[in-house]
């Protein structure tokens, strides 16, 4: 199997920089791109001339990968760069940008969600919720 390749394109040379210390520190070979110049790459491969590179649900290679880079200089493995939050945490944060979002009137939370206000209620003393909170900033 051949050498894993980083991919950058960035007119800023921080971001460069900050990739090429990320690609030096996991072996890594590095290929960065300005932005002009990876459009003349697309539109050379328009033609036929190189192999096809896309993000998103498309491949870029057979057996390749598009991972997020590290933001802020981070040099951690990229297993650790995002964590994945549970349906609970997810829900949780939902119901409470709701209650928020509508100080505190948990009705009007609940039509936002999509859910009754029975199941709302629910939810906020499984999560722990305090609705106090939000009429609380309201009057502030």
């Amino acid at each position: 199997m051949g050498q894993s390749k980083l991919i950058i394109v960035s007119d800023e040379h921080s971001v460069v920089e900050s990739a090429r210390a990320f690609a030096n520190h996991h072996s890594l070979e590095l290929r960065a791109y300005s932005v002009r110049e990876w459009n003349l790459k697309q539109s050379q491969q328009h033609e036929g001339s190189m192999p096809s590179l896309s993000a998103g649900a498309q491949p870029v290679e057979s057996g390749a990968k598009i991972l997020q880079f590290p933001v802020g200089g981070q040099t951690q493995p990229v297993q650790s760069v995002q964590k994945v939050e549970t349906i609970n945490e997810l829900e949780s944060k939902a119901i409470k940008a709701a209650i928020f979002e509508y100080k505190g009137n948990l009705t009007e939370a609940a039509k936002a969600l999509g859910i009754g206000r029975a199941t709302l209620y629910r939810k906020v003393k499984q999560y722990n919720i305090d609705p106090g909170e939000a009429r609380r900033r309201r009057a502030a």
